[in-house]
């Protein structure tokens, strides 16, 4: 059925003409392709066997036609398998988007963890998939809607035909199944049949949403058993968790721009150039970065507190100060657990805060005269819409608009994501400069979630939380800085800091240990072969955390040639 005859049926539905029965047939028959719209796309985009990506069309097809003929009115039908339209919507919207695999676990959950704000940044520069798919969708639901209304039926002889021809198609697919599970047994009908590895998403996403909503009561009795090794030292320590900054387009890792200029000519930085992030989506890899879990032992986390709980107990003045807004995940749980816990954006929601916005309350806490003082620092660093990650006028590469998510405006975006790398090197500089005044015995690191792709190569990918990542997505800055006093007093840790700098490590295994000995925590839960302030720095055998939370060797999910070039060119290890 063409635009031309959806038009006419429409039309004929407003003018109250009664359709004929072809008509009828015809939007049933159109219904259940495009609710099969998915499905051919899925078979033609991800890489499984000829079998399963021909299972994985004619089950659904079978299904959505057996459920359609349940009832011989369509119009009702239709709004029963609602459901069905709005996960065939949202498939078709990210497949537009990432370009391969099915709505996953943690896409489900960047739903309820993003904020209005970053959705409508998002969703105003995809415009052309929504209005794909409303172009495609909602005309079904209008039509079944009046169809309802005005009790357009089909006949019974109709549906009961279509009903025993569902039926027989079930079974042979079922037969068809059976045999491509048997040869291909790393492929089942939860992971591989869409829409029920979608709805089994949806189940572990709800999983996983009942266990953070109720991490307090999980992690109430959770110790670290904590102390500092350094009685009576004033010290000050900060953490910064960047946002969607990837170690490729920083000067500091050799990029052809001189992104970080300041950071570049700092003594006592040392930058890591090997670093991998375990995760590509913030609500995952920002609590792995702040706490001792990982992809080995991700579930974990929901019983376990964070660092900045190490450090009060150690008898620290902890403070959490976040440039993003809170989303009612284990980031803001995390970050309640601070003496003090402020989001710029909530405390003050008429004002536009950058980075640059949390000096000022590091600066008043080092003013404070706390003896020792733990800060951690969200920062809102790369994270799309680039151009506004930065004040009007500052950007030093131009030009940096148009901004729209197309391929056609990579040279702009570009320009503009490396804009917010120049103003993180600012931002991280000054807070060094601010520590290093301080006399204090101190130190900063500085790590990012996740990358990002912004067009990079023949597969267009952009943005980041792909159910597949990619080199952008996983390679990291990860930055150690320590005072003159702390290079003078713990000169084995800063020659330990040098040795390691090129070694390959995992962003959410080192981060957590490595920020515990430079605060010189001690707790049965610190590993010092897991911090880059070790002689003994662990053998990286590099992991991702999948959707189903589970650890994979990384070069199981490094497949594609691009990505495989990338990590070469970039001298990152990805076994």
């Amino acid at each position: 059925m063409d635009k031309k005859d959806l038009f006419l049926i429409l039309m004929k539905l407003f003018n109250k003409t009664n359709l004929n029965v072809a008509d009828v047939r015809m939007m049933y028959v159109s219904f259940i392709i495009v609710l099969t719209l998915p499905n051919i796309m899925l078979s033609m985009t991800d890489q499984m066997p000829v079998i399963w990506r021909v299972c994985n069309i004619i089950f659904p097809v079978m299904l959505y036609w057996c459920t359609l003929s349940l009832s011989r009115k369509t119009g009702k039908m239709i709004w029963i398998m609602f459901p069905l339209v709005f996960l065939a919507a949202f498939q078709l919207v990210l497949l537009y988007i990432f370009g391969q695999s099915i709505i996953s676990v943690d896409m489900f959950l960047n739903l309820l963890t993003t904020n209005v704000a970053e959705a409508g940044e998002v969703l105003t520069n995809i415009i052309p998939a929504i209005i794909a798919v409303f172009v495609i969708y909602v005309p079904f639901l209008i039509w079944g809607t009046v169809a309802w209304m005005k009790k357009y039926q089909l006949t019974s002889h109709f549906i009961k035909r279509q009903r025993k021809l569902s039926l027989c198609g079930i079974m042979v697919s079922i037969i068809l199944m059976v045999f491509a599970i048997c040869k291909y047994n790393k492929h089942s009908l939860l992971n591989d049949i869409y829409p029920l590895n979608v709805f089994n998403n949806i189940y572990l996403a709800i999983n996983r949403t009942y266990l953070s909503n109720h991490y307090k009561e999980l992690s109430r009795n959770f110790m670290f058993s904590a102390s500092t090794e350094r009685i009576g030292t004033a010290e000050v320590h900060i953490m910064v968790i960047g946002e969607t900054a990837r170690a490729c387009n920083w000067g500091i890792y050799g990029y052809v721009r001189n992104t970080t200029p300041n950071l570049t000519d700092t003594k006592g930085l040392i930058a890591f150039s090997d670093v991998l992030t375990q995760s590509n989506t913030t609500h995952k890899s920002v609590p792995m970065l702040l706490s001792a879990a990982n992809a080995d032992n991700y579930e974990s986390i929901y019983r376990q507190k964070s660092i900045i709980t190490a450090f009060r107990e150690a008898g620290f003045h902890t403070m959490f100060i976040s440039n993003q807004r809170p989303n009612h995940s284990l980031i803001d749980f995390f970050g309640m657990e601070a003496d003090t816990c402020v989001f710029l954006k909530e405390a003050d929601p008429k004002t536009e805060h950058y980075d640059i916005d949390l000096l000022k309350h590091v600066k008043a806490a080092i003013q404070s005269n706390h003896k020792k003082l733990f800060i951690v620092l969200h920062s809102y660093g790369s994270h799309y819409n680039y151009h506004e990650r930065y004040e009007k006028g500052k950007g030093i590469y131009l030009p940096d608009t148009p901004y729209e998510a197309k391929y056609e405006n990579k040279e702009y975006l570009m320009n503009a994501y490396d804009n917010t790398i120049l103003c993180t090197d600012e931002f991280l500089s000054s807070l060094i400069s601010t520590l290093e005044s301080s006399n204090t015995l101190s130190s900063l690191l500085y790590v990012s979630d996740h990358g990002e792709d912004i067009f990079d190569d023949r597969r267009r990918l952009f943005l980041h939380a792909s159910p597949q990542p990619s080199y952008f997505q996983l390679h990291v800055p990860f930055i150690v800085w320590i005072s003159e006093s702390f290079r003078n007093n713990e000169v084995n840790t800063y020659d330990a800091l040098l040795k390691n700098r090129n070694k390959p490590i995992e962003s959410s295994v080192c981060a957590f240990h490595t920020m515990l000995f430079l605060g010189g925590i001690c707790t049965p839960f610190g590993n010092e072969k897991y911090s880059v302030t070790s002689a003994n720095l662990y053998k990286a055998n590099r992991k991702y955390l999948n959707d189903h939370n589970k650890g994979i060797v990384i070069n199981e999910i490094i497949t594609d040639k691009e990505d495989i070039e990338a990590f070469s060119q970039h001298n990152v290890i990805y076994k």
